[in-house]
């Protein structure tokens, strides 16, 4: 499954040099800036992880941890702060954090938390997937086709991902849609058409092929296989 990750940070500037960052680590980012739209976010949606900054306006982070896990919700969070006072880190430890790293922090550090929270979160180790000689190592976050890396780029990453998910099995534009964009993101109808077609390209000979069923949206399967 694409991992989706909300970060909620109110830190502009921070926020959208977080989101290219994550996004290039294949990850879907919806990014929010205030308190009340963090919880808004994880009433509505699912996700892998939350990036939750203390300090949000409107609504302490803080708060929006209690109520998260007030809703029975075990989502992993990271907590960002700059506030880096023992007692900060007890309350939101206490409150239902699962790790915190205080502000400013390394790049290096902040990704392989991401990756160990995320490892942790599943209870099994993770299947890897393949459909011929294409393969996903869904620990690395990393396809490979006849076992070469196969260079994509975030969204052709997430596109792929969810067909593969689904392989042999019909995904529909809506579904490729949210698996490649964060709300936050704007996408143009053709824009799914745009990164199927890409990735396409590069299967190209490769024995997998990703066919479309009108109507249906698109299906990824060994070159041949019956519909």
């Amino acid at each position: 499954m694409h991992v989706r990750i909300l970060l909620a940070e109110d830190d502009q500037d921070l926020a959208v040099w977080l989101s290219r960052l994550l996004r290039r680590d294949h990850y879907v980012i919806d990014c929010v800036h205030r308190g009340d739209e963090a919880d808004a976010a994880l009433t509505t949606y699912e996700y892998a992880l939350v990036i939750l900054d203390l300090g949000l306006p409107i609504m302490s982070g803080l708060e929006v941890l209690r109520r998260l896990r007030a809703r029975g919700s075990r989502t992993p969070v990271l907590i960002l702060t700059s506030n880096d006072a023992v007692s900060s880190r007890v309350a939101g430890l206490d409150g239902g954090a699962d790790d915190y790293l205080v502000k400013p922090f390394s790049v290096d550090e902040l990704e392989a938390r991401i990756r160990a929270r995320l490892r942790r979160s599943n209870s099994a180790s993770l299947p890897s997937l393949s459909v011929g000689e294409l393969a996903f190592d869904p620990v690395g976050r990393a396809f490979t086709l006849r076992g070469t890396t196969l260079g994509l780029t975030p969204r052709e990453h997430a596109t792929l991902e969810a067909l593969l998910q689904r392989a042999g099995r019909p995904v529909s534009k809506d579904s490729l849609s949210e698996a490649i964009f964060g709300f936050d993101d704007e996408a143009s109808p053709s824009a799914v058409e745009i990164y199927v077609h890409r990735i396409r390209r590069k299967l190209e000979g490769s024995g997998v092929e990703i066919v479309t069923m009108r109507g249906l949206g698109y299906v990824l399967r060994r070159s041949g296989a019956p519909a």
